[in-house]
């Protein structure tokens, strides 16, 4: 079945390119999708997926949006959504991973709207052209914030049916004094000085991941830096406006599932940390030393109430990257929420595991679940 898109306020398809082989090797594919202009620059964007995708299209597809300083390369998750009948794609957004085209607009963007086109874009080949009934979006981190509110978009109305939030980023990791004073002045600044960069410091969450430094994953080092890029106040002032959003309140109907570890520790991000502070390392990698958890599970009633939140035990920020128990954890979460909401046909689904948090009411090998309304489950 294809669905046709159109008025609303829906904008139009920006042009995509053919399917080529991707950095990831086989089976995986890679289309480049044309964006207007931005500030006078070009802009592209990149949708992911497999040649198997490709060959069959099944009744519903999986969105992964990426993190700041990040991009898709997580395909052990894409094994866990296809394993459930769920066709797999991933998007790396402009001026991320494969769609930096320069330094000067790397993770750039002074409105989280100027996403807008290429998830268009990605929506409409999935709804329109290949005829996907129902689309899932699975956010991290920043592309937990964008999926949150394009959801609420006219495209995202139409087309979304869920949302499953990694880590999300509600809100500043800041107290709240910081919060209240540094909206401000991130406003004023960033309307003002959008270009201006505060130089970003190294940190141990991405430095302990990579297997160069005894981590697990072999990922690209220049797509995803221990040092990211200087972050402009353009795109801070994105975020927080983006935020604030959130906090008035999205009101969305569909199933929500937020995610987290089940604790914060403060970001490590000194020269010595980098090189010889193992305890450092071991705290990176066993919890969210870049968000705070207990903000995102305080804010996530505020995307809409027919959701749940479930804590990760040992989880670190993207937890799709963790230890292999909070991992298995993460996935069995998954498959399990996907299974209950009837889009996935059911399966090896123990996503009780000894690895999740155990809540109220809630024996120790099972998931603490809360519903986004605050009332017990």
């Amino acid at each position: 079945m294809k669905t046709n898109l159109t008025g609303g306020g829906i904008p139009p398809t920006p042009q995509a390119g053919p399917w080529r082989p991707d950095l990831l090797g086989e089976p995986w594919v890679a289309q480049t999708i044309d964006l207007p202009m931005i500030r006078g620059r070009k802009t592209v964007a990149t949708l992911v997926t497999t040649r198997a995708e490709l060959a069959h299209t099944a009744k519903i597809a999986l969105l992964y949006l990426h993190g700041y300083n990040d991009y898709f390369f997580q395909t052990h998750v894409a094994q866990t959504i296809t394993d459930l009948g769920i066709a797999f794609y991933a998007l790396d957004l402009h001026g991320y991973g494969r769609s930096t085209l320069d330094e000067e607009s790397r993770n750039d963007c002074w409105s989280l709207r100027e996403y807008g086109p290429e998830l268009s874009a990605a929506t409409r080949y999935l709804i329109e052209e290949r005829g996907y009934e129902h689309l899932v979006i699975l956010g991290h981190s920043t592309g937990g914030l964008i999926a949150s509110l394009w959801a609420r978009s006219p495209l995202g109305a139409a087309t979304v049916s869920a949302l499953l939030l990694n880590s999300p980023w509600l809100d500043l990791n800041r107290p709240w004094f910081d919060r209240v004073i540094g909206t401000a002045a991130i406003d004023a600044v960033g309307n003002y000085l959008p270009n201006y960069a505060i130089v970003a410091g190294g940190s141990w969450y991405a430095h302990r991941l990579h297997v160069s430094n005894g981590g697990d994953w072999d990922f690209d080092l220049d797509m995803k830096r221990s040092r990211p890029a200087p972050v402009r106040m353009g795109w801070l002032r994105a975020i927080r406006e983006g935020q604030l959003r959130v906090h008035r309140g999205l009101e969305l109907e569909i199933p929500i599932l937020v995610m987290a570890s089940d604790r914060s520790s403060p970001p490590l991000l000194t020269e010595q940390n980098l090189t010889s502070d193992q305890a450092g390392a071991d705290l990176a990698g066993e919890t969210d030393t870049v968000l705070d958890v207990q903000q995102i599970v305080d804010r996530a009633p505020n995307l809409g109430t027919n959701g749940t939140v479930t804590q990760i035990r040992g989880g670190n920020h993207d937890l799709a990257l963790g230890n292999p128990a909070s991992r298995a954890a993460y996935l069995a979460t998954i498959e399990q929420w996907l299974t209950e909401h009837g889009f996935a046909t059911p399966k090896h689904t123990e996503a009780a595991d000894k690895a999740l948090v155990p809540g109220p009411n809630v024996s120790d090998d099972r998931a603490s679940e809360v519903p986004l309304d605050g009332s017990q489950p």
